[in-house]
């Protein structure tokens, strides 16, 4: 299995995308990885958009990205309510810092303007939050998925096989 031995964390909140959480955590479970779901700490249960639940293993205050080889970040509304708790804001600015996989889409590039990840790197995402990615100091393009060292973007549950195979391409590097 390609990613036998990798540890990723998924993060979760409020009114998550249901496929942009489900496809990655089946995805990268299936590649042999070892996948923990972490919530901001405000419940153990989490529903998504169209209400499906998920229970969180452990909350962002009791992880670091020391222990992790990357992060998943779902978009959905969930990452604006993500970015209202440090300790979630916090973990995603240690996986950039460690140069570990930090993976974004669709709305979740709001996590990395907030952990403040994205000055001078190439990213994409939702278009309509376009604005607030160039507004942070990054170079936005509207491609499937973007790869810019261990940073992945992608903007829609349609580009789901695009942002997986370059989240798999930049594990298996590093």
């Amino acid at each position: 299995m390609e990613l036998e031995g990798k540890k990723i964390l998924i993060l979760v909140e409020t009114f998550y995308n249901e496929f942009e959480f489900w496809y990655p955590y089946y995805r990268l479970k299936e590649a042999g990885a070892e996948v923990t779901v972490v919530g901001s700490g405000s419940a153990e249960v989490y529903k998504s958009k169209a209400g499906l639940p998920v229970t969180v293993h452990t909350s962002a205050d009791r992880v670091s990205a020391d222990d992790f080889d990357g992060v998943v970040i779902p978009g959905g509304y969930a990452p604006d309510h993500m970015r209202r708790y440090p300790a979630m804001v916090d973990l995603v600015k240690g996986f950039a810092q460690a140069n570990k996989l930090v993976a974004a889409i669709c709305h979740a590039g709001w996590m990395l303007v907030s952990a403040d990840i994205i000055r001078g790197r190439k990213v994409t995402s939702y278009f309509s939050i376009k604005d607030d990615l160039v507004n942070a100091g990054c170079h936005w393009v509207d491609q499937e998925a973007v790869v810019d060292g261990h940073l992945v973007t992608s903007r829609t549950p349609d580009d789901l096989p695009a942002f997986m195979r370059a989240i798999i391409a930049v594990l298996k590097e590093g």
